[in-house]
C-alpha cells in the first residue's frame, strides 16, 4: 500500500493534476490497483458543469495513466528524480460507460501487457462500486528527462 507522499516519490504531477490518492495493491511487473475519490471541490467541477457536475473523460483516462505510471515506475526501480519520465502516448479501445460524480470513489486499475525498448502498453479500468466506468489499452514512454 502507498500513501499519496509516497506515490508523490513516483509520479512528477503535483495539485491539481495529481490524480492517485493511494495505493491498494501493487505487484511489480505484474499489476496496480489504486484510488481517486472525487470530490465536488475539484477544480474542473467548476466549469463541467456547473449544473451537473461530470468528471472529464480525459481526466479519467489520465488517472489510469498515473496509475500506470506509478507501476511502471516501480517496476523498473526508477523515479523521476532519476532523470526519467513516463509520457502517456497512446490509446486504444477507449471506452466510457457511465460519467463520473462527485463523491465516487474512483478505483483505478492497470495491468502490463508488454514492454519494448522503454515502451509499456498496459490494460487499464476504472470502475466505481464494482462497475466498469471506462477501460483502455494505453501505451507510456519512459524517456530521459
Amino acid at each position: 500500500m502507498m500513501d499519496v507522499n509516497e506515490i508523490r516519490e513516483y509520479l512528477p504531477h503535483r495539485y491539481p493534476f495529481l490524480l492517485v490518492d493511494r495505493v491498494l495493491e501493487l505487484e511489480e511487473g505484474e499489476s496496480i490497483v489504486a484510488i481517486k475519490n472525487v470530490t465536488v471541490n475539484e477544480p474542473f467541477f467548476n466549469g463541467h458543469f456547473p449544473d451537473h457536475p461530470v468528471m472529464p473523460g480525459v481526466l479519467i483516462v489520465e488517472a489510469m495513466a498515473q496509475a500506470a505510471g506509478i507501476l511502471g515506475f516501480k517496476t523498473m526501480g526508477k523515479k523521476p528524480q532519476d532523470g526519467s519520465i513516463y509520457y502517456f502516448v497512446g490509446s486504444d479501445k477507449l471506452r466510457f460507460k457511465r460519467p463520473v460524480v462527485p463523491g465516487d470513489q474512483l478505483q483505478l486499475e492497470a495491468k502490463v501487457l508488454s514492454e519494448r525498448r522503454g515502451i509499456w502498453k498496459f490494460e487499464v479500468r476504472a470502475s466505481v462500486d464494482g462497475d466498469t466506468v471506462s477501460s483502455a489499452t494505453i501505451l507510456c514512454a519512459d524517456r530521459k528527462v
